[in-house]
């Protein structure tokens, strides 16, 4: 492993790290009031309101809360409470779909509202978990229950955590994820900036210059993207998984356009209570510009497994036969495997690492090609609402044969791509449940082929809706 390229990844891991907050399991263990102190007639009133939800008398409980959401300064007391009296009150028997609906939206809102100030209220982020899983957004309830089990919780409610994560995994349900962004790109086609370039004449390199036409090309693109699962139960302990995917990036003309549309089908097996596995059948097509570039067809696996309530492993592998529309010569399989951890560190504190292997096998020799790759990346939840990330990532990919005129003699191609990347999310701020979310990505290649380096920065404003 190159020493420069691995300290890249560790030094900007190591930078999100220091930047974290340090939330302990004492500080979040009660939701704090946000006001100094309320006057004696409000603490009154919530008092009373205490009392009319111990007694599960939860609609009351709303009416007497309402009066104090309207005051300028709310106490996060409140807040819980009435979050956690539109909970209950959504489960009461013979409430109306629409009825439930209203009153689990108003405890998100409300659980949601505390955590954008106070990130680390575990209490807080269990009830949102909780009213996640019975508004059926089951990723976003798994999500915060793997942060609940990182916050120290008493074992009790750690066995009840569980229970809802198994119970997540093994109910079939809708995913979706949708999203579209603003991408400004310093080099759209990931396009060499060298000037001269030597190729060898009579056994002498000689220099020649390119046309500035064929130099790097910026812009700035438009860019969307969706997709959606179902799951249906088969037997206990079986599923069968649906899916589909689809991306739309646009730049002023079409010579770096791009679509993706992609589809899978195929089982999903739980294991057991920690493990899983699915087998998916796969279908792929790419389009360059205004034209079909490439399809793919063929299978992968997946398979995850809890090690410990904090950590997770995911293993992935795939195989597909490529076919292009032109270019037959780079017709062949391309396949890869991957190994990636995921550890929630504290509530809001998460941290990935992953290695892969990929190779591509098309007809022509040349362009046969083994890549290896190390990823590592962090997230961290802050108050007033801002989710900060980072990461890197390395990629070593070796050819089979020379590049002739633009490797030198008797080298066969190798390429070093890293690449580092930030991000920042406001969870905030909602615009028809889309969140605005800044991501930067610094990119380069270091290679033995001339015109085959780069470097490239481009970002997205992206605007996510979460499900």
């Amino acid at each position: 492993m190159h020493c420069r390229s691995l300290c890249l990844v560790l030094a900007t891991v190591a930078c999100v790290l220091i930047a974290a907050p340090a939330w302990g399991a004492d500080d979040a263990a009660d939701p704090p009031s946000q006001t100094p102190r309320a006057d004696g007639a409000a603490a009154s009133e919530r008092a009373d309101a205490q009392a009319l939800v111990d007694a599960g008398r939860f609609e009351e409980a709303i009416v007497a809360l309402r009066p104090l959401l309207e005051q300028e300064s709310v106490d996060g007391n409140v807040l819980f409470l009435y979050g956690l009296a539109s909970l209950e009150a959504s489960q009461r028997p013979g409430r109306a779909d629409d009825d439930r609906e209203i009153l689990l939206n108003e405890a998100i809102g409300a659980f949601h509202l505390m955590l954008v100030e106070a990130p680390g209220l575990v209490r807080v982020r269990l009830e949102l978990a909780r009213a996640f899983y019975l508004k059926g957004e089951d990723g976003l309830a798994r999500r915060h229950f793997e942060a609940v089990l990182a916050g120290g919780v008493p074992d009790e409610v750690a066995v009840n955590v569980q229970r809802f994560l198994e119970e997540i995994r093994s109910r079939g349900r809708w995913s979706f994820n949708a999203g579209f962004a603003l991408a400004p790109d310093t080099n759209i086609g990931s396009g060499s900036d060298v000037r001269t370039i030597y190729i060898p004449v009579f056994g002498q390199p000689l220099p020649f210059q390119r046309d500035a036409a064929q130099l790097t090309t910026s812009g700035i693109g438009v860019s969307v993207w969706g997709g959606a699962e179902y799951q249906v139960p088969l037997a206990e302990r079986w599923r069968l998984r649906a899916g589909g995917q689809a991306a739309r990036r646009e730049y002023e003309g079409s010579q770096f356009d791009q679509l993706y549309l992609g589809t899978h089908l195929g089982p999903r097996w739980l294991v057991d209570g920690n493990t899983e596995g699915s087998l998916l059948a796969s279908a792929r097509q790419r389009w360059t510009g205004t034209v079909p570039d490439n399809r793919e067809l063929g299978a992968r696996l997946e398979v995850a497994r809890r090690l410990t309530p904090r950590v997770t492993a995911f293993a992935n592998a795939s195989w597909h036969d490529r076919r292009y529309r032109v270019q037959s010569h780079l017709d062949g399989p391309v396949w890869d495997a991957s190994l990636r951890g995921s550890w929630v560190v504290t509530p809001t504190v998460r941290a990935d690492l992953s290695a892969g292997y990929a190779r591509e096998e098309p007809e022509q020799v040349r362009a046969r090609s083994r890549s290896r790759w190390l990823r590592a990346g962090v997230t961290v939840i802050l108050p007033a609402g801002f989710t900060v990330g980072g990461g890197g990532e390395v990629r070593w990919t070796d050819f089979e044969d020379a590049w002739f005129p633009h490797t030198p003699t008797g080298e066969d191609r190798a390429d070093r791509t890293q690449s580092v990347h930030l991000s920042v999310h406001n969870r905030a701020f909602t615009l028809f449940g889309f969140s605005p979310e800044l991501v930067a990505v610094h990119e380069e290649r270091d290679t033995n082929a001339q015109l085959y380096d780069y470097t490239r920065t481009r970002g997205e404003l992206r605007f996510v809706r979460q499900f």
